[in-house]
């Protein structure tokens, strides 16, 4: 780590390039050994330790600006359509998976190593700084910021050992010299204040403890989203996920084998005044098996009341419109008939969806539209909008198509968007492109017999949000250890104190007190009267012969 310097009682590194002049003072090329000596001096240090947490937290910022795919892979699609020439720049700069990119990665190793190769060093210091004895005293007093003398008729050893006493829980040593088996000088040395370095280090330490709870919440965890409609389940399976991104040393294997029901979701909304449409209220009940073979229990999920199970987290983060959709082929066939999701687009959830109808016969089915809750039309002509979120009117526009959905080709699918590419699309006795306007209840036909579509019923939609991440209290175990060392490293200051008693010819103990402190302070003067004050009590003293000085003073020159 490099020489430490103590300054103040501030611990700082002293490292330099190496140098290694030769004759006429140039300075001959490092060898790769002393480069590399060199480089981990430099990464080592606190100050570049210091550079590296700044610039993790500079790096992190992009990852609360653009949206991430491990949160929100819909944000991130819907960013690529708002921004089509910015957002593929940004993607290859990794700013859609800022947490998991190569230089933020490199960024946190970095951190991680400079702490550690920081703190090593300096807990070997100080383990040596706790084994060692106090310091001896200095020759003179007087140069010291504050010393105070005064003389006794006690002897040396009870003058020693009021001191001791008087000192109270600072590490101490004793010191004597004797004469004839009498004891005629000596010294107590006490030093207190180890616990500021302890707290300084538990502080860095617990900066490890935050990196490597983080990292193993990101290595460890997994994190999915489901949709589920109203009447219907989720099992904790890879395939009932419609988005999932887990760490390096998850195994999908280990997934909480948990299933669920939706039994009701119930959303209110901001009727009038100026937050007309706004969100009030979220919640999701239903039934959950922690695991095969269990009793089902209910449970209720809200905003920030998520769904604890088996380790695992169910959030609801997210709701919308389920038309349940019925689909008749031209031979008169039910080959379609559950609740359809439609995403919401804007505040008034105005919702986009797709239904696609392979079974259906003579020719593939699919239908494109969209969804209004609360629908208003502004004319004969005018395409209809929403005007609030909760379903006052609902209403279901669709476009139809025929042909192949092209789902037997082997490339996968998103099952909100209909690829065109080997439909037709039915047209109207206009000529037009068809539009099939449904009310809940309603059904219209299909051109040339091709079948029949109907808006059964409307149910609502959760979006759920699953996650496990292990370790999730390590982060704050960390800060709260963290903080409890600043608190130790902030108010505890280190003071060095001694006592030094000398028996004169007389018969009278001259006793000498002295104190430094490692960390400036402005009472050390007064704490030195005290103590002495208190030591004086104790042993007694000769009259008026007590004399204290609370600064340094330089040596008077003898006049004359």
């Amino acid at each position: 780590m490099g020489r430490l310097l103590q300054a103040g009682g501030v611990m700082a590194d002293d490292r330099r390039a190496p140098t290694n002049k030769g004759r006429g003072g140039a300075a001959p090329a490092l060898s790769f050994l002393e480069t590399l000596r060199w480089a981990w001096r430099q990464l080592t240090s606190m100050r570049t330790a210091l550079f590296l947490l700044l610039l993790l937290a500079l790096a992190a910022v992009p990852g609360s600006i653009v949206p991430q795919r491990s949160v929100d892979q819909r944000a991130v699609q819907a960013y690529f359509e708002r921004h089509p020439d910015l957002a593929p720049v940004l993607d290859r700069l990794g700013a859609f998976h800022v947490y998991t990119s190569v230089w933020f990665s490199a960024i946190y190793i970095l951190l991680m190593v400079s702490l550690i190769g920081c703190i090593l060093p300096r807990v070997a210091v100080y383990s040596r700084a706790l084994r060692a004895r106090p310091p001896k005293a200095p020759r003179n007093f007087s140069r010291l910021p504050a010393s105070a003398t005064y003389e006794t008729e006690a002897d040396v050893e009870t003058v020693l050992a009021a001191a001791g006493a008087t000192l109270g829980l600072a590490r101490k040593d004793t010191v004597t010299v004797t004469d004839d088996g009498a004891v005629v000088e000596g010294e107590v040395r006490a030093e207190k204040g180890y616990l500021r370095e302890f707290g300084n280090l538990v502080f860095h330490v617990s900066l490890v403890v935050v990196l490597v709870g983080v990292a193993s919440m990101s290595l460890l965890g997994y994190r999915g989203s489901a949709i589920v409609a109203e009447g219907k389940g989720f099992s904790n399976t890879l395939t009932q996920f419609d988005e999932f991104t887990s760490g390096g040393l998850f195994d999908t294997d280990d997934l909480p084998p948990f299933s669920l029901t939706l039994d009701n979701l119930e959303a209110t909304f901001e009727l009038d005044g100026p937050q007309r449409g706004a969100p009030r209220s979220f919640s999701a009940t239903g039934t959950v098996i922690d695991a095969p073979g269990e009793e089902p229990r209910p449970f209720e999920v809200k905003v920030n009341h998520p769904l604890r199970v088996d380790g695992a987290s169910a959030y609801l983060v997210g709701s919308g419109y389920a038309p349940v959709i019925r689909v008749r082929d031209g031979k008169g066939r039910v080959v379609f008939e559950d609740a359809v999701p439609f995403l919401p687009a804007d505040a008034t959830y105005t919702s986009n969806g797709v239904v696609k109808v392979a079974d259906a016969r003579p020719e593939q089915l699919g239908f494109q539209g969209f969804f209004l809750p609360t629908a208003v039309s502004f004319g004969e002509d005018e395409i209809p909008v929403s005007a609030h979120p909760a379903a006052a009117n609902p209403l279901l526009g669709l476009f139809a198509y025929y042909g192949d959905l092209g789902l037997d080709g082997g490339e996968s699918q998103s099952v909100y968007v209909l690829d065109k590419d080997g439909l037709t699309q039915f047209l109207g006795d206009d000529g037009k492109p068809l539009r099939l306007m449904l009310s809940p209840g309603q059904s219209a036909d299909l051109p040339d017999g091709m079948g029949s579509i109907e808006f059964v019923e409307l149910r609502q939609f959760a979006r759920f949000q699953f996650s496990a991440q292990p370790g999730v209290m390590i982060p704050l175990w960390g800060v709260s250890i963290g903080v409890l060392g600043l608190v130790l490293s902030l108010t505890i200051r280190p003071r060095r104190t001694w006592v030094r008693a000398r028996r004169r010819d007389d018969g009278v103990t001259v006793v000498e007190i002295a104190a430094l402190d490692r960390v400036p302070r402005s009472d050390v003067a007064q704490s030195v009267d005290d103590l002495a004050a208190r030591l004086a009590e104790r042993t007694g003293h000769t009259g008026n012969d007590y004399d204290t000085a609370s600064e340094a003073e330089p040596p008077k020159k003898d006049e004359g």
